[in-house]
């Protein structure tokens, strides 16, 4: 038997239908659509604007389309883990909600908070267990409902965020096709730079931090920027490094969808050509940990077994990290 690593063996994911464009931004706050694209390169972004519908109804799409494309059901799943910053509430976990909305009975689930590097920090941790011989099936989502927690009168952030997310099943693999390094980092210091200032245990809700706005993103844009472009291309860049990887040896990079800018910066760090950046920034926007597998959602169809595939992130903490994938299997368009 070969050494056991984890292989993305399916896909599912999932935007909402509505679209805020940029245009439509210029009727709620002093901005225009140029200003927009030329700073993060969104044109439009999704909004999950439904009643009662939140985190894990998103999540549970993705789910559900993962559970049909591998025909498998709910019920053989082992673990599922939701990275997330928007959960339905502040306990349970929505993990646990996912499970029980697709009917996960056999699983067990937590969340994992790590802001815009919260798919990637989890799809590490799904590895492990994979890897542990213990557990066949692990799911592992990044989603987020960003549109909860943006001020649509502050045309710093109202610009850069939506809503969607996806999900991956991992599965054993002994032939070298998988998950293959990481390289994770987080820096608590930066939690000053960009975080939400209320509803925790530090702030819990009360009447003035309503009033003062508290519950939405807070952002210091240019901090977060420099701190995003140097580490989000240094762990990249480190990545290749350490597994004797060219430029001309990596496929495609799937970079956190935050701002085109920073995306540019690391690709260009990695000597990577625009045709190997994967991108949909411009019609999702910044959706925080659904970033990465909507990459992988919408762009399936050009992976090809035995590709090497460098993701990289950075999110609010800081966190920030890089993962390199041997791709495991050929998109039935190939």
């Amino acid at each position: 038997m070969g050494k056991i690593t984890a292989a993305i063996t399916a896909i599912g994911g999932y935007v909402p239908e509505k679209k805020l464009t940029n245009f439509d931004l210029e009727k709620m706050v002093d901005t225009s659509d140029e200003w927009i694209i030329s700073r993060t390169g969104v044109k439009e972004r999704r909004i999950l604007d439904i009643p009662g519908l939140a985190t894990s109804d998103m999540a549970m799409h993705a789910v559900n389309e993962l559970l049909q494309k591998r025909g498998i059901s709910a019920l053989d799943i082992d673990l599922l883990i939701v990275g997330t910053v928007t959960g339905d509430m502040i306990f349970p976990s929505t993990a646990n909600i996912v499970c029980d909305k697709v009917g996960a009975k056999n699983a067990w689930s937590f969340d994992v908070a790590a802001a815009c590097s919260g798919f990637l920090y989890s799809l590490e941790i799904g590895s492990k267990y994979i890897e542990s011989g213990k557990y066949k099936k692990v799911v592992v989502c990044g989603c987020d409902k960003m549109s909860a927690i943006t001020d649509y009168t502050d045309r710093n952030t109202c610009i850069i965020f939506g809503d969607g997310g996806g999900a991956v099943l991992l599965e054993p693999n002994e032939d070298g096709y998988g998950v293959i390094d990481t390289i994770l980092k987080s820096d608590g210091s930066g939690r000053e730079f960009l975080h939400q200032k209320a509803g925790g245990s530090l702030k819990p809700p009360t009447h003035e931090t309503i009033d003062a706005r508290e519950h939405y993103v807070y952002q210091e844009g240019k901090t977060v920027f420099k701190f995003a472009t140097t580490n989000m291309a240094d762990v990249s860049t480190k990545i290749m490094e350490r597994n004797g990887l060219t430029a001309d040896d990596v496929t495609y990079l799937l970079a956190h969808q935050a701002n085109k800018r920073i995306i540019d910066y690391t690709a260009e760090k990695m000597n990577l050509p625009s045709e190997k950046v994967l991108m949909n920034i411009e019609r999702y926007g910044n959706t925080t940990s659904g970033t990465l597998p909507l990459l992988f959602w919408d762009f399936e169809k050009l992976f090809k077994k035995g590709d090497n595939l460098i993701l990289a992130s950075f999110g609010g903490g800081f966190t920030w990290g890089s993962i390199y994938i041997k791709w495991a299997y050929d998109s039935p368009s190939n």
